[in-house]
């Protein structure tokens, strides 16, 4: 049975990395000692090792231990080896170029799927659905298939942004983005906001966090919710 939480960002303005999800990671990694950490998204261009320092830093607090899945010389088996995967934020196209190359999407989607809880934030929370496409982030990078990891049946819009009537901002917005998406494809579309964050467990798909989400169905006008409805 999958265990998920797919969180919008790992920090929220005038916060440290992933404060305000303490509580909520006790709970979810309540049975867990250590967390192999996907770092491919490189937010900034970091490096792994510095990324994976940030992580450690912050489980350390919980009395987790984090392990880097870049460290192993083959990662299969640090996924073998893993009791949680924790998959960070940066870019998605990136990250999802990492993994198909690396040949680890079905390894991880397996590993889920035996049981293994994962967690996300931004990136990592994208390719929890169908496909990458309706990520963020630049395509500074081409992979070889914007096909991820399929554990939910609808993508997400992490960081997702309401337009603004007052701005002057003139270029599309979030939700012109979407409906482009939706010229050409029929999956469902969350657009989570920050603060909030999906946790699915025991077959069911809850929305913790704070405020409601937007829903984008192909050929439906969109709405806000207070719960996943797929």
């Amino acid at each position: 049975m999958k265990k998920l939480l797919l969180a919008s960002t790992s920090t929220l303005f005038g916060e440290t990395y992933l404060s305000y999800l303490t509580k909520d990671l006790e709970l979810f990694f309540k049975d867990v000692h250590t967390i192999t950490f996907v770092p491919f998204a490189r937010p900034g261009s970091i490096s792994h090792d510095a990324y994976t320092a940030v992580v450690i830093k912050a489980f350390g607090k919980l009395n987790k231990k984090v392990v880097g899945l870049h460290t192993y010389a083959d990662p299969k088996e640090g996924l073998d080896k893993a009791e949680a995967i924790f998959t960070g934020g940066g870019n998605t196209f990136l990250l999802v170029k990492q993994i198909h190359e690396q040949g680890l999407m079905e390894v991880i989607k397996e590993k889920v799927e035996d049981g293994i809880p994962y967690m996300g934030s931004s990136a990592g929370s994208n390719i929890a659905g169908p496909t990458m496409q309706t990520t963020n982030d630049m395509p500074i990078v081409y992979p070889p298939s914007f096909e991820t990891l399929g554990l939910v049946n609808f993508n997400l819009n992490p960081h997702y942004l309401d337009p603004n009537p007052t701005g002057r901002h003139n270029g599309e917005t979030r939700e012109t983005r979407i409906k482009e998406f939706h010229q050409f494809n029929t999956t469902p579309v969350v657009g989570l906001r920050e603060g909030n964050f999906i946790w699915v467990e025991n077959g069911k798909t809850l929305l913790k966090g704070k405020g409601t989400v937007r829903i984008f169905e192909a050929g439906k006008t969109p709405y806000e919710s207070e719960k996943i409805p797929f």
